[in-house]
């Protein structure tokens, strides 16, 4: 295969507005297609033990699908990821209100986030390792958050098999900015049921408890002893029926090893049946994950798949849920001057 990357058109908004796939080719014949809707994964090819290709991501055949509603399939998620309690926090004195549209508090940037806005892609040059850049300007006020925001996210297709995710954002007033990418994984192949069986690793030995809104406590607790603890490879499904509370399976935040700050392992997912694994690895200093809880067979997804509970895995590298309003978590706030970086990476291989 010949690296590079594609253009196509996807569809086009109510309002005229078009949407683009750009199509990422590596040589070995892995493939990962991104729309500039939501800078959204739309699917992601990857060989199993044997050399065949499936689709290991969840979504839509089609545009309209992610029009309608979805829980972020594949999409960039911000200005701030994951959840702010009441939808409020104060910054420099003054008191901030976000919509709340998960229960009481607000979620992954609101009623129209970054996932619901469309980028300007464009491919980068590279004769080996195909690219394409997308940028988006959040302007001030935009809901809610203060200041206007230059946001790019760069995903690159490498022939080690590696899909990594670049951000960088600057802004012209203090702002809280939380970034990260809400694909949703099966590596059995989307259209194979249920990811219990896939077998998960965390470089985290603590996590943010939460409380029954999903908001953390503000307690960073150990895992270790519970159906929590990940630190040795454990299947999704091993413990998931011990869990506490209403999240139906994992919700949670977890506080990586590293710390964040410089690129380190932070999962790695077994699925024994393809022999597909997938590793992780973040500069972030937590990661979210997701165990598909909230999917309960009303969505019938890409080739005619009803996504039922379970189904897919999200790793959202990130930091911790309403850091805004917790001091004593690693800072989200943004100020002129400085640059918001982050790099993730999802590296895919077979044993």
């Amino acid at each position: 295969m010949t690296p590079g990357v594609q253009k196509s058109a996807f569809g086009t908004l109510p309002d005229g507005t078009a949407v683009d796939l750009y199509t990422l080719t590596n040589a070995n014949g892995m493939v990962v297609k991104i729309m500039t809707y939501g800078a959204t994964v739309t699917e992601l090819w990857v060989p199993d033990r044997g050399g065949r290709l499936a689709d290991v991501t969840l979504g839509f055949d089609d545009l309209q699908g992610y029009l309608g509603p979805n829980p972020y399939f594949g999409a960039t998620i911000g200005r701030v990821a994951n959840r702010i309690a009441r939808g409020r926090f104060t910054l420099g004195g003054r008191h901030y209100t976000l919509a709340t549209n998960n229960g009481p508090n607000s979620l992954h940037g609101g009623n129209r986030g970054f996932d619901k806005v469309v980028w300007h892609g464009q491919p980068q040059e590279s004769s080996t390792t195909p690219a394409v850049k997308f940028t988006y300007t959040s302007p001030d006020g935009e809901e809610g958050y203060p200041g206007n925001l230059n946001v790019a996210v760069v995903f690159t297709l490498t022939d080690q098999n590696e899909l990594g995710i670049e951000y960088t954002a600057q802004t012209d007033q203090p702002t809280p900015v939380n970034l990260t990418n809400h694909t949703y994984f099966n590596l059995c192949g989307a259209e194979k049921g249920d990811i219990l069986g896939h077998e998960l690793m965390l470089a985290a030995d603590r996590y943010t408890p939460v409380d029954e809104t999903l908001i953390p406590t503000g307690e960073i607790r150990s895992v270790h002893g519970g159906p929590m603890d990940f630190t040795r490879p454990a299947t999704i499904g091993s413990r998931i029926a011990q869990l506490a509370g209403d999240p139906g399976g994992y919700d949670h935040n977890y506080v990586l090893n590293s710390g964040g700050g410089s690129l380190a392992l932070a999962a790695r997912v077994y699925e024994p049946v393809s022999g597909r694994m997938m590793e992780m690895y973040t500069t972030e200093p937590g990661v979210q994950f997701y165990s598909g809880n909230f999917l309960d067979g009303t969505i019938r997804g890409k080739r005619g798949v009803v996504y039922g509970k379970h189904h897919g895995f999200c790793l959202e590298a990130q930091h911790f849920p309403d850091s805004v309003n917790r001091p004593d978590f690693p800072s989200v706030i943004l100020e002129p001057g400085q640059t918001y970086s982050q790099t993730t990476i999802y590296r895919f291989s077979t044993r």
